[in-house]
């Protein structure tokens, strides 16, 4: 995939309580994946991007484009 990209969120603990970071990441790289952490944790495409603190992260997910401009308004984060 030429340059397109997906939108990843994950929920981090932090401090006694929870933040969420938006990230942009390289499509053709969640594709070669199973699993999305995976994805985060070994890809060097990813790796080259952001650094991932996998011993705090408590969820990540894909976001659509449609959706990210409502995600988490209702406080939700699934």
């Amino acid at each position: 995939m030429n340059g397109s990209e997906v939108t990843v969120r994950m929920l981090f603990a932090d401090h006694g309580g929870y933040r969420h970071e938006d990230v942009a990441v390289p499509a053709g790289a969640v594709d070669r994946y199973d699993r999305l952490i995976d994805c985060l944790r070994e890809d060097p495409e990813v790796l080259k991007r952001i650094y991932v603190d996998v011993g705090r992260l408590c969820a990540a997910y894909l976001i659509r484009e449609e959706a990210s401009s409502h995600a988490g308004q209702d406080g939700s984060f699934g």
